[in-house]
């Protein structure tokens, strides 16, 4: 982290306005994709969920190193092809318009995940009118208890997939339409879970259920995706999900069920969220009804994850120790601190009572693991403040271009429009 710091500083020499920036360590990226990658059986594919972050310089890092990406719109649709008119693309959501029904045949997805009988319909109606066999997968919504997750798609009443008891009458009916080919099946039942075990057992859950209806219904398995799912422990930045453990449970398990299809993946959070760093600069420190708050130049409307998921987002004061102003500078020290934005809402809090040695008006707050569903799920124009500025940091790839070991192009600030 320490040189995401000193670039920090770079922007607060170059700035007179406070500071208000996300970096993307795009080596780190690269380093973890990649690894993520090769560490996967050969029978399994990595995709990239855009979803945590479409940054198109994000795309354009994953593309040659992911097996393709997944999509839940048509707008994910436009992102992608504009990098690559020929990546492999999963295509899901709950809520797929005609005309997103349309884009996908137009632009060649790879699978797309029907989550309904009736959309099941529409997707046959559209492709017979383009004259065009799309290539599905059935999302089911699975019955029974699951792994304790942050989020849960199935196992409990949610808009998502087929219900498990429908998926025999939705196999039926998609072997009787002629414009579809059904390939498999798309589970994606949990967000953010730690535990590589259960994960594992999870995973062998999903292909038993598919092989019981491949043989059932005769139908050609090529496909079974097993959705994202992997989490970030946001509390505990040391103890992360065990991938290696989750690797090679999961190549044992491949083995010892003689898989004869692919096992997809659709990772979002667990492949960008590291790269990410969200600063901010504290513009005031007060204390009100026995509680003392450090106000940033940013909050909810530029990084929304903590407000929407209530917890305490890891952050680390970076010290600024020079004062240009005549009046005293706002400092406390030694005490718990409530982080809270520049909106006029009590809600706009990024974490709460959280231990800190010192906190001067001034400091810039640096927020890790922000580069999966930070910028890309905030109400950005929220009282029309400024956006933050965006950078990209590759050391990498300038030390093989130039051989100073600096992208300095990646180095100057470049603001959002």
């Amino acid at each position: 982290m320490e040189h995401i710091v000193d670039f920090i500083r770079i922007i607060k020499s170059q700035e007179n306005a406070p500071c208000c920036a996300y970096i993307y360590d795009l080596d780190q990226l690269r380093r973890h994709a990649m690894q993520a990658v090769r560490s996967l059986p050969d029978s399994c594919q990595l995709f990239y969920a855009i979803k945590a972050n479409s940054e198109a310089r994000i795309l354009q890092e994953l593309s040659p190193i992911v097996h393709g990406f997944e999509v839940a719109s048509g707008g994910e649709i436009e992102k992608v092809r504009a990098l690559d008119r020929d990546a492999p693309i999963l295509f899901g959501g709950p809520g797929k318009t005609d005309e997103e029904i349309a884009s996908a045949i137009r632009h060649r997805v790879k699978l797309l995940h029907v989550e309904s009988l009736h959309e099941l319909h529409r997707v046959e109606h559209i492709a017979a009118q383009m004259h065009a066999k799309v290539p599905i997968l059935l999302r089911v919504n699975l019955h029974g208890s699951l792994p304790s997750a942050t989020l849960r798609m199935a196992g409990t009443p949610t808009q998502f997939g087929i219900a498990e008891a429908d998926i025999p009458n939705a196999i039926t009916a998609a072997r009787q339409c002629i414009h579809v080919d059904l390939h498999g099946f798309h589970f994606h039942s949990i967000s953010n879970n730690l535990d590589a075990h259960q994960h594992v057992q999870l995973i062998r859950h999903y292909i038993t259920s598919a092989r019981n209806w491949a043989k059932a219904f005769e139908v050609d398995l090529r496909y079974l995706n097993v959705g994202g799912g992997i989490g970030i422990n946001y509390a505990n930045l040391e103890k992360q999900f065990d991938w290696p453990f989750f690797t090679s449970q999961l190549d044992a398990l491949i083995r010892e069920l003689r898989l004869d299809f692919a096992l997809l993946f659709e990772c979002g959070r667990y492949i960008s969220a590291a790269c990410g760093y969200y600063a901010a600069e504290i513009l005031d420190v007060k204390f009100t009804h026995g509680k003392w708050f450090a106000i940033i130049r940013g909050g909810n409307h530029h990084f929304r994850l903590p407000g929407a998921w209530q917890h305490n987002h890891p952050f680390r004061v970076v010290p600024v120790d020079e004062w240009r102003f005549p009046y005293p500078r706002p400092e406390v020290c030694s005490t718990d601190m409530t982080i809270a934005g520049e909106l006029c809402s009590p809600k706009d809090l990024l974490a709460r009572d959280v231990p800190v040695e010192r906190v001067r008006a001034g400091d810039i707050l640096l927020f890790p693991y922000a580069g999966a569903y930070g910028w890309h799920i905030s109400h950005h124009d929220f009282l029309s403040h400024p956006h933050p500025q965006m950078h990209y940091l590759s050391q990498e790839v300038a030390a093989g271009a130039s051989g100073k070991g600096l992208d300095t192009g990646d180095m100057n600030i470049q603001k959002r429009a």
